[in-house]
């Protein structure tokens, strides 16, 4: 899942994307010696997913796997008849936990018979994630929303479709090999280092192979768009902020500017460096916007203006909960900064206010 569009955006650096564009539908386009770029379609307003094959000797590895749908099938299948050498999958890698990312695992590893290999926390807030199908909404999110400053419309069409992020995913496998940061993998002929960040998913997995200079970056780094950076129900004084910032810090310091980056969205880039300052400086200058609109009280809907480039409609839901999300993250960010206060009244609503020095 993509972040918000900035209201003001920092000037993109000049990235350099070497290929002219994205492989055909049902095809794969070579980037790099035994590193194969697939795209997958997504019914979202963004509407494709990258998804790489590693040459694994006897076969190939698959780094994520895209949204469990009947396109997803038929592309998959159409991936399976273009495959020249017709060889099997040896391995599923999966990024994080996001339907786009995880929801085909579980049909390719029962297809393929093979491992599902990804961090720990990612698989095991999945599964958690995934037991919500059928249940009502629970009343803690329904008092998060309420306090955020959701209308009764709004949070009622939220129950009518809690339980929808397990209906994106096929049942994962019972077992999986826990992939761990700065862990190195042997995939064919080269060796890859796992790089974790969070923020955006509890313990996203990145995979960094040296020999070729190549990142698989997933949704941590993207070159167009920033990755939503939220907190949930289940956590609702998290600071996620705080590690998505870390992590920028840490994938800076711990991976060389020269790599070509394969992100889960958009184009392949180089230029790693430039994108991670440009996302550090995007969202200081979010979090200054929203320093400015707190020199009086406000709901945390009142502060998407501050936040976000296009309108938040109440009537799209999935939008709204997205832009709440981060919303929040920035306003929790802020409070454990100590440069905002957060009060409730007495209806339950949750009112922020900026702190002067």
């Amino acid at each position: 899942m993509d972040g918000m569009q900035d209201l003001d955006p920092v000037p993109k650096p000049t990235l350099v994307y070497p290929f002219e564009g994205p492989p055909a539908r049902g095809k794969a386009l070579e980037v790099a010696p035994g590193v194969h770029w697939i795209r997958m379609p997504l019914p979202y307003a963004l509407d494709h997913i990258n998804l790489w094959a590693l040459d694994d000797g006897e076969g190939w590895a698959i780094v994520d796997t895209g949204v469990r749908n009947e396109e997803t099938v038929a592309v998959w299948r159409e991936q399976f008849a273009n495959s020249p050498d017709q060889r099997p999958l040896t391995r599923v890698f999966v990024t994080h936990m996001h339907p786009d990312h995880v929801g085909m695992a579980g049909w390719l590893t029962r297809k393929f018979g093979v491992r599902l290999w990804m961090t720990r926390l990612e698989y095991l807030t999945c599964r958690v994630m995934v037991s919500d199908t059928g249940r009502e909404a629970p009343d803690d999110a329904i008092e998060f929303f309420h306090r955020a400053g959701w209308s009764a419309n709004a949070i009622e069409t939220y129950r009518a479709r809690f339980g929808n992020f397990g209906k994106h995913i096929h049942a994962l496998p019972d077992s999986y090999r826990r992939l761990r940061d700065g862990e190195e993998l042997r995939i064919g002929a080269n060796t890859w280092r796992v790089v974790v960040g969070s923020g955006h998913s509890p313990e996203h997995a990145c995979l960094y192979c040296p020999d070729l200079k190549v990142l698989i970056s997933g949704d941590q780094i993207l070159p167009r768009i920033s990755s939503n950076v939220s907190v949930h129900p289940t956590e609702p004084d998290a600071d996620p902020m705080s590690n998505w910032l870390a992590s920028l810090t840490k994938l800076k310091r711990e991976l060389p500017d020269d790599v070509l980056v394969l992100p889960a969205h958009n184009e392949c880039f180089r230029g790693l460096h430039l994108r991670i300052d440009a996302l550090a400086r995007g969202q200081e200058k979010a979090l200054t916007r929203l320093r400015r609109s707190l020199a009086e009280p406000k709901r945390v809907v009142d502060v998407f203006g501050a936040l976000f480039a296009r309108p938040i409609s109440e009537a799209d839901v999935p939008l709204l909960g997205m832009a709440t999300g981060e919303a929040v993250a920035c306003l929790n960010h802020l409070i454990y900064r100590g440069e905002a206060t957060r009060s409730v009244d007495a209806d339950g609503v949750a009112w922020y206010r900026f702190v002067a020095d």
